[in-house]
């Protein structure tokens, strides 16, 4: 079984003895990694006029500054709050996705159906 903290998802090997539906939920599921793929062409098609990308999503924006930068970008609005620009901790990375989420509520922006795991 997976380690992973967010979710019970069955390892690749494990997939081939899943009933269908539960295949199309797996974390390796092709629907998910095409949207992953799209999301992330999307993200960077905004990041680029501040000559920033994103590669791996996970990875890339869970010290929160891209995320910061895409939502910049967005609403062409500054971030009300400070940030961390070198987040080294993962204190200082958590604080950086809260200066982003705070700017989504202060802004009226309902989050629906969005997940997260924790941040490394």
């Amino acid at each position: 079984m997976n380690s992973s903290p967010c979710e019970d998802t069955p390892l690749p090997e494990e997939a081939e003895e899943l009933p269908a539906a539960e295949k199309e939920l797996a974390e390796d599921a092709p629907w998910k990694k095409i949207q992953q793929n799209t999301f992330t062409r999307w993200c960077n098609e905004h990041l680029k006029c501040v000559h920033k990308s994103i590669g791996d999503l996970q990875r890339d924006l869970g010290d929160g500054l891209r995320l910061i930068a895409l939502l910049e970008v967005l609403s062409q609005k500054k971030m009300g709050r400070k940030h961390h620009p070198r987040p080294n901790f993962r204190q200082m990375k958590l604080e950086n996705v809260s200066v982003a989420l705070e700017f989504l509520e202060r802004e009226r922006i309902k989050l629906v159906s969005i997940g997260g795991c924790a941040v490394g």
